[in-house]
């Protein structure tokens, strides 16, 4: 599927610290009343959670970090499930000693600092996820 979007409002903003990162974007999305568009933000969290899909197994693996972590690039979207905007992201955050880890941005990832950037689109049709039988996962309509 495809879809013709216009760009609509751009937010800018800070997250408090302390916060859970995947669910404070997701506020912000409710709270802007923005059901389609994408996020970016930089900034630090003190302990993540990042999780990566199992294809074989059509399942979520966890990989819980308790450190201090830079976020060295968060990029995601936001669409609608189960009739409320979901903000669905990918993180890169990076150790004291410069080591990566990347994944599925999830619950549990803790705000240190964090400023964001979410990009509103305006589209004839609401991207509105839903089961995709052959992956297990919930995606945007391909027709």
């Amino acid at each position: 599927m495809n879809l013709a979007v216009t760009p609509g409002r751009r937010i800018m903003g800070r997250l408090a610290k302390g916060a859970d990162l995947l669910a404070a974007l997701e506020q912000v999305a409710r709270e802007q009343g923005i059901t389609l568009g994408e996020v970016k933000a930089i900034g630090a969290v003190s302990q993540a959670r990042i999780g990566y899909y199992h294809q074989a197994e059509r399942q979520y693996y966890f990989l819980d970090l308790a450190q201090p972590l830079e976020i060295a690039s968060l990029m995601g979207n936001i669409s609608v499930k189960d009739g409320h905007p979901m903000v669905h992201a990918h993180v890169t955050l990076s150790d004291a000693q410069g080591r990566a880890f990347g994944g599925h941005l999830a619950e549990g990832t803790i705000v240190f600092a964090c400023e964001y950037l979410i990009q509103e689109y305006q589209a004839a049709a609401a991207l509105v996820r839903g089961l995709d039988e052959p992956t297990g996962l919930f995606l945007w309509p391909d027709k």
